[in-house]
């Protein structure tokens, strides 16, 4: 499937108050799960969304559509939600999260980009080059991502809870 930004956007747009609707309320024993040694909890995974919308996406795609010649993106610290969120709240951040994102869509938008700008070209530390288009779409399939990721670590919570209907619930063990 070829990528379409307005259908990026209504995912984009709607990741902040799916997080809300899974988590918001929740015990601390739901929220602060996780699968062990350098895996996210789904309040870190929120404080990393946070954190993206501040040093990652946006400010990767102005890099992008800049005019200046050095278009080399910083490298991203991926674990920076565990200073950043420290003392906050769960609510604090859906709600920082909910604020930067709706933000960061209204500067998207605001763009206006046509195809010659969704083919401009970045470049990541890892990877080299990129172009815009590919940037937007990672940035739909994270949300994605760490939706999926949030409702597996949750599930994990009960593996062994669920007797034998685990052999039906793989989500329990990937």
């Amino acid at each position: 499937m070829s990528f379409a930004l307005a259908e990026s956007l209504e995912i984009l747009a709607r990741t902040p108050a799916t997080f809300r609707a899974m988590l918001d309320g929740l015990p601390e024993a739901w929220i602060h799960c996780d699968e062990g040694p350098e895996t996210f909890s789904p309040f870190e995974n929120v404080g990393h969304l946070v954190h993206g919308e501040r040093a990652d996406w946006i400010v990767r795609a102005d890099i992008i559509r800049s005019a200046r010649g050095d278009r080399t993106f910083a490298p991203y610290d991926r674990f920076a939600q565990r200073r950043e969120s420290a003392g906050k709240s769960l609510t604090d951040l859906l709600d920082e999260f909910s604020q930067l994102r709706a933000r960061n869509l209204e500067t998207l938008r605001g763009w206006r980009l046509t195809e010659a700008d969704l083919a401009r070209e970045g470049i990541h530390p890892t990877f080299g080059a990129v172009t815009l288009r590919q940037l937007l779409a990672a940035w739909a399939v994270h949300d994605l991502g760490h939706l999926a990721q949030t409702a597996r670590v949750m599930a994990k919570r009960y593996r062994e809870a669920i007797g034998p209907w685990r052999a039906f619930l793989p989500i329990v063990d990937r």
